[in-house]
């Protein structure tokens, strides 16, 4: 008697077309040829085979990344579009901001003493002047 596994999710099942490929997959893999076989034909004089072919797998491997690639159920399109809109276009503002608090007791430590020193008499009796022997 014949076995078949049955997937839990369905949702991840996608429906083939042909050869075992996704509807997607089939129009970037022809995408990637009509732009790859003509480059490699007319260049393949002019900077040699391995150049030529170098060229053209340069070429054709953007369409097979937006064939293959997913990541968390989502195409590489929409992966790259959310990408950019949270690092470029609408970059994260920090919500909230660390303060140094031994800046702020330091600044008020040489407030207070500043007040000090000009509130206590000098040797000539005057208050707010600083004695300048002290210096």
């Amino acid at each position: 008697m014949a076995f078949v596994n049955v997937p839990k999710d369905l949702n991840k099942i996608k429906n083939k077309a042909l050869f075992n490929l996704t509807v997607r997959q089939l129009v970037c893999f022809g995408a990637a040829a009509a732009i790859g076989i003509p480059v490699y034909i007319l260049t393949r004089v002019a900077i040699g085979g391995t150049g030529a072919a170098l060229l053209m797998i340069g070429l054709m491997l953007p369409c097979f990344f937006f064939a293959m690639f997913e990541k968390d159920g989502q195409p590489a399109e929409k992966v790259l579009r959310n990408y950019i809109r949270t690092r470029i276009y609408f970059p994260g503002k920090r919500p909230y901001k660390t303060e140094n608090l031994y800046e702020i007791l330091e600044k008020e430590g040489k407030s207070l003493a500043e007040q000090e020193t000009a509130a206590t008499p000098d040797a000539a009796g005057s208050i707010g002047k600083r004695n300048q022997s002290y210096k």
